[in-house]
């Protein structure tokens, strides 16, 4: 890695960091198994423990990754997961930072096509997601919007790599 700088919000503009093959075969293993000890990632990589816990944490410093338990929603009794597509009129960055504020959307992002932003959601039940899109509905700016509940969780990986 040839880049620091303090973390930045997921996806927010900003010129990519250069990573070293080293710092990409760290990632990739801590991708295979986010647990791998520093030892073992060290071993894999041809660095020592110390080496790969410091690179590791200028990553984490630098935004370039993180390291979460990903839990299965339904498991944790959220049986209702969905995304909605949201058309506005006004400034999206701040719409889109209102909507980032509810506790219940785990992602947002602003797109480009039919829709203005995408919003991830999880909900206990239908009581609390008919109460969520009140409030999507009341941030200034949101027109309208568009839910596509989730009916069966078919894929979804974290491992694309690096480049």
């Amino acid at each position: 890695m040839t880049e620091e700088r303090p973390p930045a919000r997921r996806g927010s503009a900003r010129p990519a960091v250069q990573l070293d093959e080293t710092a990409k075969r760290i990632i990739e293993q801590l991708q295979q198994d986010g647990r791998r000890s520093y030892a073992a990632i060290g071993k894999a990589v041809g660095l020592s423990e110390a080496a790969v816990r410091q690179r590791v944490q200028k990553l984490l410093d630098a935004g370039v990754m993180q390291i979460v338990g990903v839990t299965d929603p339904l498991m944790l009794g959220f049986s209702r997961q969905m995304m909605i597509g949201v058309k506005c009129e006004g400034d999206l960055e701040t719409i889109a930072d209102e909507l980032s504020a509810l506790d219940e959307i785990d992602y947002v992002v602003i797109t480009a096509g039919s829709f203005d932003i995408l919003v991830e959601l999880v909900c206990e039940d239908d009581e609390g997601l008919l109460e969520l899109l009140g409030r999507i509905r009341a941030v200034p700016g949101v027109v309208s919007t568009e839910s596509f509940v989730y009916l069966k969780l078919r894929k979804q990986t974290y491992s694309w790599g690096t480049r």
